[in-house]
């Protein structure tokens, strides 16, 4: 095989385990709706990342990182999705705030429809996955070999990492979101992440490549 797997390996648990735009979103989804809604987003989050590797391997991500009008598209629309998602946990923090009085827990629910495609949305419409995986996975790759296995390889593997890490994660989270049911704190969950995902999704919309 023209790769070098174990040094792609290395840097893929770093970048994996840096949190990001995804994981931002499975935690988000994890406390506030739990362990279904937290899986789901993270399968939708691994599917892009699934179409980003077919992509890569035939070239198409290629077009988008030197794309400057795809690139800043996507990179809007990404944004912009992220901060639509925040200020939805936002209004979502002023309903909670309102049932304090009762001290009851309050039921939230999410499809696992609708949370997988927050998680597939999220992470197509992110254009550093493109640059990732057409600045990156190249250089582990041997020069003057055809790319096609080995892209494939290597984004297969980076997506089974990220799987393995996020549902694990994404567990974790639940089971944390699990003991955090009074409206007080649901409320608050809220606005923390409701900003979190905000701020993210403005950084997304304004950084350069």
């Amino acid at each position: 095989m023209d790769a070098n797997v174990s040094a792609f390996l290395a840097v893929a648990a770093l970048v994996i385990l840096t949190p990001g735009p995804d994981t931002a979103l499975v935690t988000k989804n994890a406390l506030l709706y739990g362990r279904r809604a937290a899986l789901a987003t993270s399968a939708g989050v691994n599917t892009g990342l699934l179409v980003w590797t077919l992509a890569s391997a035939l070239g198409v991500a290629a077009i988008v990182h030197e794309s400057e009008t795809v690139f800043t598209v996507l990179k809007l629309v990404g944004g912009a999705y992220l901060v639509w998602l925040g200020v939805q946990a936002l209004r979502a923090a002023g309903r909670g705030a309102g049932a304090r009085g009762s001290g009851l827990p309050v039921e939230r629910r999410i499809d696992a429809g609708r949370a997988f495609r927050h998680g597939l949305f999220s992470n197509l419409a992110n254009p550093k996955i493109a640059a990732f995986f057409t600045s990156l996975l190249p250089q582990f790759i041997a020069p003057g070999h055809p790319v096609l296995v080995p892209f494939l390889l290597l984004g297969g593997l980076f997506v089974a990492m990220t799987l393995s890490w996020l549902s694990a994660y994404a567990l974790m989270a639940a089971r944390a979101g699990s003991l955090l049911t009074r409206p007080r704190v649901k409320a608050t969950l809220d606005r923390v992440t409701g900003l979190v995902l905000v701020g993210l999704g403005l950084r997304l919309a304004t950084e350069s490549r």
